[in-house]
């Protein structure tokens, strides 16, 4: 079949963006899993961290589905979207300023800002129920004392996992767990870039407390304006960006009191600004840049 597609990306977190609206894509969930590890390999394939599928919707301005470079289907991804969204603005596909884009995570809401694109991620989650991580019954999880940037508490049942100790082989690790439409683990090191995240990374993605796999963020707290950070992504492996992890960061970082609830978090792309506004919503921006477009033929 033949594929027209262009690839962006979004600090060197990069994808290949299908349009299913203007052109006729009916393939099927399991053959589009296969799609994904073929167009996404770097060698046979165009090369890329995830596709993108941009569709219309019943419910918002569009919809975007989501597959990793392993051909699995994820619910939300945040340098994905704002490529979906400059893809949709360039192409003038739509006039407005701010987009709903129907998610696995629900609807999303990106907006111009200037050349960036600002994003509103939604609220954090942390019931562990919902993130989801089954952790052990002896740890003792944080009640919502922890208040929101508008000083109210979070919610009056909020269950927060600070802190989880988690031994992998030779080292015991703590992690704070956040979902922002995925789930993310967030854990401090002293020199995010000598630390062996390749190594560690797809250990704790797989390990069995995280039902649903998860995404993995390695940071250096710099100042309480400034994170730096290394990310392992669920079914990608090591990224130079991703924006749930650069936000699950920020809502961590504050949580332990660490940071600010406005910071910057530095990536190996690039730097992303989080800001964890009045409203609970944790709000993104950062660029999306097209790379090139063009057609390819290929055999499911």
């Amino acid at each position: 079949m033949k594929i027209n597609f262009t690839k962006m990306h979004g600090l060197g977190n990069d994808f290949i963006l299908i349009n299913c609206i203007v052109q006729k894509f009916k393939v099927k969930s399991e053959e589009l899993k296969v799609l994904s590890k073929k167009l996404c390999d770097r060698r046979f394939g165009i090369g890329a961290d995830q596709i993108l599928l941009l569709y219309p919707s019943r419910t918002a301005d569009f919809k975007m589905r989501i597959f990793n470079a392993d051909g699995s289907e994820v619910e939300m991804c945040g340098n994905g979207i704002r490529c979906l969204a400059k893809y949709i603005w360039s192409r003038r596909l739509s006039g407005k300023a701010i987009l709903n884009i129907e998610t696995l995570a629900g609807i999303i809401k990106p907006q111009k800002k200037g050349k960036l694109v600002r994003v509103d991620m939604g609220e954090p989650v942390f019931e562990p129920e919902k993130i989801p991580v089954k952790i052990s019954s002896k740890f003792k999880i944080q009640s919502s004392k922890i208040k929101t940037p508008n000083s109210k508490l979070l919610t009056p049942n909020s269950k927060l996992i600070i802190d989880y100790p988690l031994k992998i082989e030779d080292r015991e690790f703590k992690i704070t767990c956040v979902s922002m439409g995925n789930p993310h683990a967030v854990i401090v090191v002293d020199n995010v870039m000598d630390f062996p995240v390749t190594y560690y990374g797809p250990l704790l993605e797989m390990h069995e407390i995280f039902p649903k796999r998860t995404n993995v963020e390695f940071i250096e707290i710099l100042n309480p304006s400034e994170i730096k950070m290394r990310v392992w992504e669920r079914g990608a492996g090591e990224t130079m960006a991703c924006g749930t992890g650069a936000s699950a960061v920020a809502v961590a970082s504050s949580l332990k009191g660490l940071t600010k609830k406005n910071v910057t978090v530095h990536l190996t792309g690039g730097d992303l600004i989080v800001e964890w506004a009045e409203d609970n919503h944790i709000y993104m921006t950062g660029p999306a840049e097209n790379v090139f477009a063009g057609q390819i033929n290929i055999k499911l």
